[in-house]
């Protein structure tokens, strides 16, 4: 049997190398049933400056070079441009080019049967299935969405992606220590999409991958296979 294909979106301050990295147990955890393909967020997103706390998007850091390639795919500060998911805004930057980046990415890479996002990545994810069913993106077909750290975005403008429950199987997945997304704000998200399903870890901000979670996992997937 093929392995499905997911399309893999990366969270803000990082790129499709760096979550590749930081996805290598999950791809172990799943090898026979899936195969991840990651996109690159267009937006570059510029390193810190001194005194300014970092939001790190991991707690499985690793020191390679694939780190210095900071991405994100919208800014919620239009000035600063830079992002935080719990800053109110009226309207955002970037989303456009990043919803272009994914439909180059199932164009050329695609077809895909289901995708995969984590923090930023996740709450964009929702956003891509809101158009998807409202047939906006004609080159989507994904069956089903993972959900990791995912949260509602706060940007006023994107309140329009949450107007309908959506229809597309989902599975959510948050950590209860996590530090930078709560998962207060993961269960937020839970209530946009009708057929859901929930994986909670006691860890952090990371895409969870050991052992005791591959049921979960697999029993998500098993539906579409």
């Amino acid at each position: 049997m093929a392995p499905l294909r997911l399309l893999c979106v990366h969270g803000y301050r990082q790129n499709g190398n760096s979550f590749g990295e930081k996805t290598g147990a999950l791809r172990k955890l799943l090898k026979k049933q899936v195969e991840l393909v990651y996109v690159n967020a267009p937006l570059s997103v510029q390193q810190e400056s001194a005194g300014e706390v970092p939001n790190k998007e991991n707690d499985s850091v690793s020191g390679s070079g694939s780190d210095k390639d900071l991405r994100g795919w919208w800014f919620s500060d239009i000035q600063a441009k830079s992002f935080n998911a719990q800053q109110q805004c009226e309207e955002s930057l970037g989303l456009d080019e990043s919803v272009a980046a994914v439909r180059e990415a199932v164009k050329v890479q695609g077809p895909f049967d289901g995708i995969l996002g984590f923090s930023q990545g996740a709450a964009f994810v929702a956003m891509l299935c809101a158009l998807q069913e409202k047939k906006l993106e004609p080159e989507f077909s994904f069956r089903f969405a993972v959900l990791v750290a995912g949260f509602r975005s706060a940007c006023k403008e994107h309140q329009r992606f949450y107007d309908t429950p959506l229809q597309t199987p989902s599975l959510h997945v948050f950590g209860l220590e996590d530090k930078v997304i709560p998962d207060s704000m993961s269960r937020e998200l839970l209530p946009c999409f009708q057929d859901s399903q929930v994986l909670i870890h006691p860890g952090g901000h990371f895409v969870p991958a050991a052992s005791v979670h591959r049921q979960t996992y697999q029993d998500f997937l098993k539906r579409f296979s």
